[in-house]
């Protein structure tokens, strides 16, 4: 069996930076357990894969150990491979997911996320996050799977080193820290070591609840975000009530072929 591989850098305009992705084109589903071990031999925060639909493609996420609801960065690069490799010049894609449906707008050389907004909630009982974190948060809250600690300043994001350990002991799939930025109206990083991605180079979904959050904190609804791994990343946000909108740009890395 031979299956092509397109590995894509997302929410950069150049190689070597933004968050990786792998992306499998699929004429019908494999089996559960081979995605998860093509995912597993990608060794990327995500792998994701794809099947044409009458109105669209259903998409499906998985990281080196388990399948996920959301992936952002993936959902870009699949988006990409999409618009610029398999259909060149479309201008508009429609996704299926287990979130629901997703569409991707290509906005001059940038794609263009629709999600679901996941506004956070304060957090009565945040001490095993305070103790993982190593730091303590002006604000900690959760969003449907995440947790948010906003930290008191951007110096504070970047210098941020949790206990791996006692994160993958969370109950949340991970935990965001963010913080206003000095040249961007936020920044965060994302670490979720119980799904296999210590640190995620830039994370889309994880925008789905810093979104609302900034915007209404910030008073604006257009926000320009960025992610402080190692790698980094921009994303060019807006939040519309109950969807966010995630822009970014991205570049293809690597084509290839799987053979099974």
């Amino acid at each position: 069996m031979r299956i092509s591989l397109y590995q894509v850098d997302a929410f950069t305009s150049c190689v070597f930076r933004g968050n990786p992705a792998a992306v499998c084109p699929l004429g019908a589903w494999l089996p559960d357990e081979l995605m998860q071990q093509i995912a597993a031999e990608n060794n990327l925060s995500e792998t994701a894969f794809f099947v044409p639909l009458k109105d669209g493609y259903h998409l499906r996420w998985f990281t080196p150990r388990t399948e996920v609801d959301l992936c952002g960065h993936a959902t870009l690069a699949s988006a990409h491979v999409i618009a610029h490799i398999l259909k060149p010049g479309t201008r508009a894609i429609r996704f299926h997911s287990k979130s629901g449906p997703l569409s991707v707008a290509i906005v001059g050389d940038r794609l263009q996320l629709d999600f679901p907004a996941d506004p956070p909630v304060p957090v009565s009982d945040g001490a095993a996050v305070v103790r993982a974190l190593g730091a303590r948060p002006e604000a900690l809250l959760s969003g449907r799977d995440k947790y948010l600690a906003v930290l008191v300043s951007e110096r504070a994001v970047r210098d941020a080193s949790p206990d791996e350990r006692a994160l993958a002991a969370l109950d949340r799939l991970g935990v965001i820290v963010s913080a206003p930025g000095t040249d961007c109206d936020f920044l965060s990083r994302f670490f979720a070591p119980n799904v296999g991605v210590p640190e995620d180079p830039v994370t889309g979904s994880a925008h789905c609840v810093l979104v609302p959050y900034w915007a209404a904190r910030l008073g604006k609804t257009k926000l320009h975000a960025r992610q402080v791994s190692a790698r980094g990343g921009e994303l060019s946000c807006e939040a519309r009530g109950e969807r966010v909108l995630i822009a970014g740009q991205a570049v293809t890395y690597m084509q290839g072929c799987i053979t099974i």
